[in-house]
């Protein structure tokens, strides 16, 4: 346990350094938006991109895999919708509230910390979380507020989403990278160097913009905030754990690291989304804040158990 916490403390220690810079303005929210942008669309593609281009798609795609993640996610998803509405909460409120609960920050955080920790036959399984978070929960949430305000979904909010899709560098990097596998073409020695360096960026660069954007983060409504970590941090990976091991038995590798990646704390791009549609951001932005600081306890714990599965 205490191996498993040293190896984790460098992770969150990036953070830490990016929101002590972030508090004290040394890096500004332009700047924090800047070295986002870099990350999220050089950086952080040209690792999925690397590590995709190694792995073919049956690697990647696994029926059962993706079956238990999406009971465990669901069964979530559901139950923190049937809180916000015992709560009098809107229906576009308990989307964003759901989308809390179980939405982990696997991009920035989970691919380079799990890479790392757990080898990188981690990769593949981390990738198809990504995958499913993005496509099925990243599209879920567009739908459920867009029909809350306007009591359907229609084709124009079909096309927002796929539009939404293609637009992803994450979701893009992936698919080019598992193309270039299925070519069986050899990936020419520079352009690995070239992918490699600028991969390589791509760890504490996230995990500095990770907490450089949380010095932004509001503190308020922090009952609600400390609800949707606790089901972030600890009912999230008890579902996808009791589905992976128990209703969906899976192999003990890919169930170990499923059920880390379903440990992460509350994602950022949450908050983006909430600002946009005007939906709680604060709440969120709380819920993202709380969930942080408080991983940097429960993580290591839920990877000292999932590693003695395997």
């Amino acid at each position: 346990m205490l191996d498993i916490f040293l190896k984790t403390l460098p992770f969150f220690a990036l953070i830490g350094l990016g929101y002590g810079a972030g508090r004290t303005r040394f890096f500004t929210e332009e700047a924090t938006a800047y070295l986002t942008k870099f990350v999220f669309y050089f950086a952080l593609s040209a690792m999925i991109f690397r590590f995709a281009a190694n792995l073919s798609l049956a690697e990647v795609v696994d029926t059962r895999f993706i079956l238990a993640y999406l009971w465990g996610s669901g069964f979530v998803y559901g139950m923190v919708m049937a809180v916000a509405y015992l709560r009098k909460r809107s229906a576009e409120e308990a989307a964003i509230e759901a989308q809390c609960g179980v939405i982990g920050n696997t991009g920035f955080l989970g691919i380079p910390m799990l890479a790392l920790l757990l080898g990188e036959a981690a990769v593949a399984p981390v990738m198809m979380v990504l995958a499913m978070d993005l496509i099925v929960f990243g599209s879920l949430i567009v739908i459920l507020v867009t029909a809350g305000r306007d009591g359907r979904a229609g084709l124009a909010v079909l096309g927002t989403v796929t539009i939404g899709l293609l637009k992803n560098p994450m979701i893009m990097s992936m698919a080019l990278g598992l193309a270039w596998s299925a070519s069986n073409l050899q990936m020419p020695a520079p352009a690995e160097e070239f992918l490699s360096i600028l991969g390589a960026a791509a760890t504490p660069g996230a995990l500095f913009a990770i907490g450089a954007s949380l010095a932004t983060k509001s503190a308020e409504r922090m009952v609600v905030a400390g609800w949707l970590s606790f089901a972030k941090l600890v009912l999230h990976p008890a579902f996808v754990a009791l589905a992976a091991l128990y209703i969906f038995p899976l192999d003990p590798f890919p169930a170990a690291v499923m059920i880390s990646c379903a440990a992460l704390p509350v994602a950022g791009n949450i908050y983006i989304l909430a600002q946009h549609y005007g939906v709680a951001p604060h709440r969120v932005s709380a819920a993202i804040l709380f969930s942080t600081v408080v991983s940097v306890g429960t993580v290591p714990v839920v990877i000292a158990w999932v590693t003695t599965l395997y």
